[in-house]
């Protein structure tokens, strides 16, 4: 007679997985664990409060009028209906600094970043930590840590990258405002994708240092701590306080450079726009080249001067920024990757694309140097480089810069005026179609090191920015992520503009910025959030 044994087996799930789930739990264990008091609407008091800017909120307080728990309750609750206060890539002592990488789960940092301990010293309420993607690399924020964010004002669609969930959380009303890292664009294509204000500053106006980044050491494009906020006033008047403070004092990377006050309407003088309508390797969609427009057409009734700028060849300037970018063959990312950890498609396909032997790339570019010259030239360059082939890069680099400068005296330009994104927001998805290589217009000022900021227009219109009939994409590219512009589904969402200056001429952006709003404001062009006052699905973190 046989006997058989029933074996039972214990199947562990990956360390990856579990790291997802204790930090998915955590999250709604103190979520659960909140006062009913944070699901209930704001009270009268609570929406006098919420509607204060952030001036006013610093004088009451001082003054006693209004208590800082007070604040607190009022946005917490705008947080708890956002429902997207997660994950983020400023440390905060105690706390996780993930990046959206699973390995990081449980590993609270010992002290805070030099940002923080200044907010901290100055009184500022800090109440929440914000979704980004794994590794900050993406158009999409999106995690296994964490699941997808979606924007603010269709939650089929993405509120961009990489700080996706405090530009959700802001535009929400969650937050005053949101510190973010802006690389190539991580904070201005989220505020343009969900109408809110930013400003990215020069590398070492702003304090960075003690902050997560997945590429430390890189220098070639410098990862830069920068505002977003749901006023100009607010953002404004928030840079003046973080300069004020001394940040030198708290990062040793900072410029030693105190506010300065700036007027550039002394006088009634005018001043000079270059405005860039090429998108790099991707055509401005209507929608966003409206927007463009608007700005233009309100400064020239202002009298200010706003002519066509042809910047020094876009492709090879980009094409330097990427070399530098991915230097190393993408190593320091793949290497912070748990097993089994996914990154988004567009991500993905730039670290495959990596990967290939060089040989076989150089084959790719030959086959495909009249069919698809612009990815021809990416197969070409994009592969790891020897000390010597970086210090090259940089040189490079230093002679684009000095060309932009060069042409932005000879035309004689106060600012250039552009699109943060050739597109409005897209759906979930859709950025293996928008890759990384369509953010052109924010990466190329990051290389450049120049302040950019980004204010919201107007929204996307049905009728007014549908593509014309005889419209034929101008490289595969280009057809692929057109094949994601669809206005009838786009209809609603936001779009912004970029406010460029040269380097470290943060106040003179930020004053650019209020006469561009202030010209529109002259045509009855007043952007004003959609987003639900109570809205608790379309911030929502899947």
């Amino acid at each position: 007679m046989k006997s058989s044994a029933l074996i039972a087996v214990n199947i562990k799930a990956s360390p990856h997985k579990d790291a997802c789930a204790r930090k998915q739990a955590e999250r709604k264990a103190s979520l659960d664990a909140l006062p009913p008091v944070y699901s209930t609407p704001l009270s009268l008091s609570e929406q006098k409060i919420h509607a204060l800017s952030l001036s006013r909120l610093v004088s009451e307080c001082k003054a006693g009028e209004i208590a800082p728990a007070d604040i607190l309750v009022a946005y917490a609750k705008k947080t708890i209906a956002a429902q997207s206060a997660t994950n983020y890539t400023i440390d905060i002592a105690g706390h996780d600094t993930t990046i959206g990488f699973s390995r990081n789960v449980n590993h609270p940092v010992s002290a805070s970043s030099a940002i923080v301990r200044l907010l901290q010293d100055a009184g500022a309420l800090v109440h929440a930590k914000t979704t980004v993607p794994t590794g900050l690399l993406g158009l999409e924020t999106s995690s296994d840590v964490y699941g997808r964010t979606s924007n603010p004002y269709k939650d089929t669609h993405t509120p961009g990258a990489s700080t996706g969930g405090g530009a959700a959380l802001v535009a929400c009303g969650g937050s005053k405002i949101e510190i973010g890292t802006d690389l190539a664009g991580s904070v201005r294509i989220p505020a343009h994708f969900c109408g809110i204000w930013s400003l990215k500053g020069s590398a070492g106006r702003f304090p960075s240092w003690g902050n997560q980044s997945p590429l430390e050491g890189l220098e070639g494009l410098q990862l830069v701590c920068s505002p977003m906020a749901g006023s100009l006033e607010d953002l404004d008047e928030f840079w003046k306080r973080v300069i004020m403070a001394k940040p030198w004092e708290y990062d040793h990377t900072c410029h030693p450079i105190p506010w300065r006050n700036v007027d550039l309407r002394e006088d009634g003088r005018k001043l000079k726009w270059g405005i860039v309508l090429e998108g790099g390797a991707v055509p401005i969609t209507p929608a966003c080249k409206r927007a463009l427009s608007m700005v233009a057409a309100a400064l020239r009734k202002q009298g200010h001067e706003v002519v066509e700028f042809i910047p020094p060849d876009l492709e090879r300037g980009l094409n330097l920024a990427y070399q530098l970018l991915f230097s190393d063959g993408g190593e320091q990312i793949r290497s912070l990757l748990s097993p089994n950890e996914n990154l988004s498609k567009a991500s993905s396909s730039v670290l495959d694309l990596l990967a290939l032997p060089k040989s076989f790339k150089q084959f790719l570019a030959y086959i495909t140097r009249k069919s698809d010259p612009g990815s021809a030239s990416l197969l070409r360059i994009m592969h790891s480089k020897s000390v010597a082939e970086l210090r090259s890069l940089t040189a490079q680099r230093e002679s684009y810069r000095a060309e932009w400068h060069n042409r932005w005296r000879e035309k004689g330009l106060d600012f250039v005026i552009t699109v943060p994104h050739p597109f409005p927001a897209f759906r979930h998805g859709e950025s293996e179609k928008v890759n990384l290589m369509t953010a052109g217009l924010t990466t190329i000022f990051s290389f450049l090191d120049y302040t950019a900021g980004v204010l919201p227009v107007t929204f996307v219109d049905k009728e007014l920015d549908r593509l014309p009939p005889n419209f034929v994409a101008s490289s595969p590219l280009s057809s692929l992520a057109y094949s994601a512009y669809d206005v009838d589904d786009m209809h609603g969402l936001p779009l912004g503009v970029q406010i460029v200056g040269r380097r470290l001429e943060e106040e003179r952006v930020l004053e650019a910025m209020k006469i561009v709003q202030g010209s529109l404001k002259e045509q009855g062009v007043v952007f004003e959030g959609r987003v639900g006052v109570e809205s608790s699905t379309t911030c929502e973190t899947h």
